[in-house]
């Protein structure tokens, strides 16, 4: 039995799935083999945990919206020399249901049970709800 775990992550900058799919498409956030990254300061110590099968949740404007299967951690050294962690991503972002966050620094581990689900096919290409009325919805447990 697989022991598996999630990360999540404030996507900061981006008000929706596309422009997240617009930056990971810049060079700049891209792996040497052309897959999107995230690059973060501190290592996962249950790495193997996410090697597993887990993904990275994106929080955007405060909600849980995607996640990227992890593929690998790679190790980049910065121009300062400091040791960090590229998170490489599969470049396929699944929607999920929009669930509420509240805002957090870094990166936190997410368990699969307090994962949201994968939006049912068909609905990823759907137009988001209203920004105030997503996050009502979502409050109260219906989304």
């Amino acid at each position: 039995m697989k022991n598996i775990l999630h990360l999540q992550k404030l996507s900061v900058g981006t008000e929706n799935v596309s422009d997240l799919t617009l930056w990971q498409d810049e060079k700049r956030a891209q792996t040497a083999d052309g897959l999107p990254r995230h690059v973060t300061r501190m290592w996962p110590k249950r790495e193997t945990e996410i090697l597993e099968g887990g993904s990275i949740y994106w929080v955007i404007k405060g909600q849980l919206a995607c996640r990227q299967k992890v593929l690998r951690l790679d190790e980049v050294i910065g121009a300062d020399g400091i040791r960090r962690c590229a998170i490489v991503l599969d470049p396929e972002l699944i929607r999920v249901v929009p669930t509420l966050k509240r805002p957090f620094q870094g990166w936190r581990y997410l368990k699969p049970e307090d994962a949201p689900m994968d939006l049912p096919q068909g609905r990823e290409a759907e137009e988001a709800l209203p920004e105030t009325l997503s996050a009502a919805l979502a409050e109260i447990g219906v989304l």
